[in-house]
């Protein structure tokens, strides 16, 4: 049993994923409740479109049945279902490119505009592509803080219990890895 599993009484997630990898259904149930909201949120966060992110939600956990057995354990379950879920939505994007495009009865190509950058000099928008390289070159603890709490919103108290760290190194983490963002994003910038 894990110090988790005898505080909470509750299987943690990588003795779920490792149940779930062995065939056991109810324990991919579980990660699903546990998780489902986490993943949907995310990916309305990156579609802006809610039956989107749906789909999308129910493509990634499909896709997460396949690959549960791939989980190691070398980092927090929510981080690797964070970069799963993200991929998916890239996937998704890509996808979405490569189709022929559609016109209108007019035959013109019709103009679509991304909310957020119908004035580009008002509000400049950071590629999201730009965004997840930089915060994959984060080291480990840096970018598991960055993710849990700009991304998925737990608060420092959260985020100590679950790190097993102090709520002063998780807010001084999240802020070094800010500041690291920050100058990844303009280094990226300033090669194109």
């Amino acid at each position: 049993m894990s110090v988790v599993e005898v505080e909470t009484g509750e299987p943690t997630d990588l003795d779920l994923a490792q149940q779930s990898a062995a065939g056991d259904v109810s324990a991919f149930e579980t990660l699903y409740r546990r998780h489902f909201r986490r993943v949907y949120l995310l990916c309305l966060r990156m579609l802006g479109n809610p039956a989107e992110a749906e789909d999308l939600t129910q493509e990634t956990f499909t896709h997460l049945y396949n690959k549960i057995g791939s989980f190691r354990g070398d980092s927090a379950f929510t981080t690797w279902l964070h970069r799963l879920t993200v991929n998916q939505v890239l996937m998704h994007f890509r996808r979405r490119k490569s189709r022929p495009e559609f016109t209108t009865f007019d035959g013109e190509t019709p103009i679509q505009i991304v909310r957020g950058t119908e004035n580009p000099g008002k509000m400049p928008i950071v590629d999201r592509l730009v965004l997840e390289d930089a915060i994959s070159k984060l080291p480990p603890g840096y970018r598991s803080i960055f993710v849990l709490h700009d991304v998925e919103g737990h608060e420092h108290g959260e985020i100590a219990r679950m790190l097993g760290i102090s709520e002063g190194t998780s807010k001084s983490q999240l802020h070094k890895a800010r500041l690291k963002i920050r100058n990844l994003i303009r280094e990226q910038a300033a090669l194109n």
